[in-house]
Protein backbone atom coordinates (compact mmCIF):
# COMPACT_ATOMS: atom_id res chain seq x y z
CA UNK A 1 0.00 0.00 0.00
CA UNK A 2 1.26 3.44 -0.86
CA UNK A 3 -0.08 6.24 1.33
CA UNK A 4 0.28 9.98 1.13
CA UNK A 5 -0.98 11.90 4.11
CA UNK A 6 -2.28 15.46 3.88
CA UNK A 7 -3.75 16.75 7.13
CA UNK A 8 -6.16 19.69 6.84
CA UNK A 9 -9.15 21.05 8.68
CA UNK A 10 -11.41 21.20 5.61
CA UNK A 11 -14.88 19.60 5.77
CA UNK A 12 -14.97 16.07 4.43
CA UNK A 13 -17.00 15.31 1.31
CA UNK A 14 -15.98 12.22 -0.61
CA UNK A 15 -19.32 12.15 -2.42
CA UNK A 16 -20.83 9.37 -0.29
CA UNK A 17 -24.16 9.86 1.50
CA UNK A 18 -23.27 7.97 4.67
CA UNK A 19 -26.31 9.31 6.52
CA UNK A 20 -28.55 7.42 4.09
CA UNK A 21 -26.42 4.29 4.42
CA UNK A 22 -26.74 4.42 8.21
CA UNK A 23 -30.47 5.04 7.80
CA UNK A 24 -30.70 1.94 5.60
CA UNK A 25 -29.03 -0.13 8.30
CA UNK A 26 -31.62 1.03 10.81
CA UNK A 27 -34.45 0.28 8.39
CA UNK A 28 -33.11 -3.22 7.68
CA UNK A 29 -32.93 -3.91 11.42
CA UNK A 30 -36.69 -3.25 11.53
CA UNK A 31 -37.47 -5.19 8.31
CA UNK A 32 -34.67 -7.69 7.61
CA UNK A 33 -36.61 -9.29 4.72
CA UNK A 34 -36.22 -6.02 2.78
CA UNK A 35 -32.44 -6.50 2.79
CA UNK A 36 -32.65 -9.48 0.40
CA UNK A 37 -31.62 -8.33 -3.06
CA UNK A 38 -31.29 -10.22 -6.36
CA UNK A 39 -29.14 -8.64 -9.05
CA UNK A 40 -29.23 -9.82 -12.66
CA UNK A 41 -27.18 -9.84 -15.82
CA UNK A 42 -28.07 -11.36 -19.18
CA UNK A 43 -25.30 -12.26 -21.58
CA UNK A 44 -25.75 -12.52 -25.34
CA UNK A 45 -23.18 -14.16 -27.59
CA UNK A 46 -22.18 -11.88 -30.47
CA UNK A 47 -19.59 -13.82 -32.50
CA UNK A 48 -16.43 -15.77 -31.78
CA UNK A 49 -15.63 -15.17 -28.13
CA UNK A 50 -17.41 -11.80 -28.04
CA UNK A 51 -20.32 -11.38 -25.62
CA UNK A 52 -22.44 -8.49 -24.37
CA UNK A 53 -23.86 -8.43 -20.86
CA UNK A 54 -26.92 -6.30 -20.24
CA UNK A 55 -27.77 -5.15 -16.74
CA UNK A 56 -30.99 -3.47 -15.70
CA UNK A 57 -33.50 -4.28 -13.05
CA UNK A 58 -33.09 -5.99 -9.73
CA UNK A 59 -35.21 -7.16 -6.83
CA UNK A 60 -34.77 -5.40 -3.50
CA UNK A 61 -36.71 -3.78 -0.70
CA UNK A 62 -39.46 -6.31 -1.39
CA UNK A 63 -40.09 -5.31 -5.02
CA UNK A 64 -38.70 -5.12 -8.54
CA UNK A 65 -36.70 -2.02 -9.53
CA UNK A 66 -35.69 -0.69 -12.96
CA UNK A 67 -32.49 1.31 -13.34
CA UNK A 68 -32.48 4.78 -14.90
CA UNK A 69 -30.51 3.30 -17.76
CA UNK A 70 -29.44 -0.09 -19.06
CA UNK A 71 -25.75 -0.86 -18.66
CA UNK A 72 -23.71 -3.10 -20.91
CA UNK A 73 -20.41 -4.85 -20.35
CA UNK A 74 -18.67 -6.39 -23.33
CA UNK A 75 -16.23 -9.25 -23.07
CA UNK A 76 -13.87 -11.00 -25.44
CA UNK A 77 -10.50 -12.73 -25.49
CA UNK A 78 -7.12 -11.31 -26.56
CA UNK A 79 -5.48 -11.77 -29.95
CA UNK A 80 -2.96 -14.26 -28.50
CA UNK A 81 -5.93 -16.66 -28.33
CA UNK A 82 -6.83 -15.85 -31.94
CA UNK A 83 -9.79 -13.74 -30.86
CA UNK A 84 -10.84 -10.24 -31.92
CA UNK A 85 -9.71 -8.55 -28.65
CA UNK A 86 -12.68 -6.14 -28.70
CA UNK A 87 -13.17 -6.07 -24.92
CA UNK A 88 -11.64 -7.29 -21.66
CA UNK A 89 -11.74 -10.96 -20.76
CA UNK A 90 -14.24 -12.19 -18.15
CA UNK A 91 -11.41 -12.71 -15.61
CA UNK A 92 -10.34 -9.08 -16.12
CA UNK A 93 -13.92 -7.96 -15.55
CA UNK A 94 -13.90 -9.94 -12.30
CA UNK A 95 -10.71 -8.14 -11.22
CA UNK A 96 -12.32 -4.79 -12.05
CA UNK A 97 -15.38 -5.77 -10.00
CA UNK A 98 -13.13 -6.49 -7.00
CA UNK A 99 -11.25 -3.21 -7.46
CA UNK A 100 -14.50 -1.26 -7.81
CA UNK A 101 -16.09 -2.85 -4.75
CA UNK A 102 -13.04 -2.28 -2.54
CA UNK A 103 -12.51 1.29 -3.77
CA UNK A 104 -16.18 2.24 -3.41
CA UNK A 105 -16.19 0.79 0.08
CA UNK A 106 -13.00 2.68 0.90
CA UNK A 107 -14.69 5.97 -0.04
CA UNK A 108 -17.78 5.17 2.03
CA UNK A 109 -15.75 4.18 5.11
CA UNK A 110 -13.55 7.27 4.73
CA UNK A 111 -16.63 9.51 4.53
CA UNK A 112 -18.16 7.87 7.60
CA UNK A 113 -14.92 8.28 9.55
CA UNK A 114 -14.46 11.92 8.47
CA UNK A 115 -11.38 11.24 6.36
CA UNK A 116 -10.97 13.32 3.21
CA UNK A 117 -9.72 11.35 0.21
CA UNK A 118 -7.69 13.18 -2.41
CA UNK A 119 -6.97 10.16 -4.59
CA UNK A 120 -7.43 6.42 -4.32
CA UNK A 121 -6.38 3.74 -6.77
CA UNK A 122 -6.58 -0.03 -6.48
CA UNK A 123 -4.24 -2.00 -8.71
CA UNK A 124 -5.43 -5.60 -8.98
CA UNK A 125 -3.54 -8.50 -10.52
CA UNK A 126 -4.64 -12.10 -10.90
CA UNK A 127 -2.51 -15.11 -11.81
CA UNK A 128 -4.05 -17.76 -14.03
CA UNK A 129 -2.55 -20.78 -15.81
CA UNK A 130 -4.55 -21.09 -19.03
CA UNK A 131 -3.62 -24.76 -19.40
CA UNK A 132 -6.52 -25.42 -17.01
CA UNK A 133 -9.01 -23.52 -19.17
CA UNK A 134 -7.72 -25.31 -22.27
CA UNK A 135 -8.20 -28.72 -20.62
CA UNK A 136 -4.52 -29.58 -20.88
CA UNK A 137 -4.05 -30.69 -17.27
CA UNK A 138 -6.94 -31.67 -14.97
CA UNK A 139 -4.86 -30.75 -11.92
CA UNK A 140 -4.59 -27.09 -12.97
CA UNK A 141 -7.59 -25.05 -11.92
CA UNK A 142 -9.44 -22.93 -14.47
CA UNK A 143 -9.55 -19.82 -12.32
CA UNK A 144 -7.12 -17.52 -10.58
CA UNK A 145 -4.51 -19.14 -8.35
CA UNK A 146 -3.81 -15.80 -6.65
CA UNK A 147 -5.15 -12.25 -6.67
CA UNK A 148 -3.23 -9.26 -5.33
CA UNK A 149 -4.65 -5.81 -4.54
CA UNK A 150 -2.40 -2.81 -3.95
CA UNK A 151 -3.83 0.55 -2.96
CA UNK A 152 -2.33 3.96 -3.64
CA UNK A 153 -4.14 6.45 -1.42
CA UNK A 154 -3.74 10.14 -0.73
CA UNK A 155 -5.87 11.30 2.22
CA UNK A 156 -6.07 13.54 5.25
CA UNK A 157 -5.22 10.68 7.60
CA UNK A 158 -2.33 8.83 9.15
CA UNK A 159 -0.95 5.67 7.59
CA UNK A 160 -2.60 3.65 10.37
CA UNK A 161 -5.98 5.28 9.67
CA UNK A 162 -5.65 4.59 5.95
CA UNK A 163 -4.71 0.96 6.63
CA UNK A 164 -7.83 0.70 8.82
CA UNK A 165 -9.96 2.11 5.97
CA UNK A 166 -8.65 -0.55 3.61
CA UNK A 167 -9.21 -3.30 6.19
CA UNK A 168 -12.81 -2.20 6.79
CA UNK A 169 -13.49 -1.93 3.06
CA UNK A 170 -12.18 -5.47 2.58
CA UNK A 171 -14.26 -6.71 5.52
CA UNK A 172 -17.48 -5.30 4.01
CA UNK A 173 -16.78 -5.97 0.30
CA UNK A 174 -19.37 -8.22 -1.36
CA UNK A 175 -17.01 -9.10 -4.21
CA UNK A 176 -14.12 -9.90 -1.86
CA UNK A 177 -16.49 -12.17 0.06
CA UNK A 178 -17.65 -13.90 -3.14
CA UNK A 179 -14.05 -14.57 -4.16
CA UNK A 180 -12.84 -15.80 -0.79
CA UNK A 181 -15.84 -17.86 0.36
CA UNK A 182 -17.72 -20.63 -1.43
CA UNK A 183 -20.79 -19.42 -3.32
CA UNK A 184 -23.47 -21.81 -4.52
CA UNK A 185 -23.70 -21.45 -8.32
CA UNK A 186 -26.39 -23.32 -10.25
CA UNK A 187 -26.19 -23.59 -14.06
CA UNK A 188 -29.17 -24.87 -16.04
CA UNK A 189 -30.42 -24.90 -19.61
CA UNK A 190 -33.89 -23.56 -20.28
Amino acid sequence: MTFETKISGAPVDNGVDTASLIGARAAFEQAPEAASFTFRSSCDWITGTQNRNTLNGYFGLGQEHARKQTFTIASDHPEVFHAADTAPTPPEILLSALASCLTGGLAAVAQHRGIKLHAARAIVEGDIDVRGILGMDPDIRNGFSAIRVRFEISADASDAEIAALVAQSQKRSAVFDMLTNPTNVVVEVA
